[in-house]
């Protein structure tokens, strides 16, 4: 499926930066080319750096990282729930008080890349597992309709927004 196929009423406006971002991508093969130059990307960063927040008041890099983890598994959650016809309204979730409690500081790159690798290879099994229907299920979430494609491309769009985040106000 291409990302040019999702409706606008398959996801709440919030979320369009991170389907813009993606341009017409394929979500199977952005899943997974992900998987393999994520890692890449992480490994490319200078440990010294981990614990850099380029402003006061920003994550450091290490709690960004952290944030797409804990990100990837709420959407992966929901798109679980939408694909088994669950339609109980799911609630948002509150980035500003997990990051603080993420231990993000204490982690090493290794720790974060196999982290990520795991959740990634999870979010992949979910997702190929799928057919056709699978990913028009809709359900709730945050007060807005979601469709289970709108979260995996949502879940790529997140992860290279803040990519591009790092790579330009933390790195450039």
């Amino acid at each position: 499926m291409r990302i040019n196929e999702l409706k606008s009423s398959e996801y709440d406006p919030y979320y369009k930066t991170y389907l813009d971002v993606l341009g017409n991508v394929e979500l199977f093969e952005t899943l997974g080319s992900q998987l393999n130059n994520f890692p890449q990307f992480i490994s490319s960063i200078p440990d010294e750096k981990l614990n850099y927040a380029y402003d006061v008041g920003k994550w450091t890099i290490s709690e960004v990282l952290v944030h797409i983890l804990d990100t990837e598994r709420v959407f992966q959650y929901r798109a679980l729930r939408f694909m088994r016809g669950d339609e109980t309204p799911l609630p948002g979730f509150d980035q500003d008080l997990y990051v603080p409690n993420s231990n993000a500081a204490n982690r090493t790159k290794q720790s974060i890349i196999d982290e990520y690798r795991a959740i990634r290879q999870s979010t992949n099994a979910l997702f190929f597992s799928m057919d056709k229907k699978a990913l028009h299920c809709m359900g709730r979430a945050s007060n807005a309709p979601m469709s289970v494609a709108a979260l995996g491309f949502i879940i790529c769009g997140h992860q290279k927004h803040h990519r591009n985040v790092i790579r330009n106000s933390y790195l450039g």
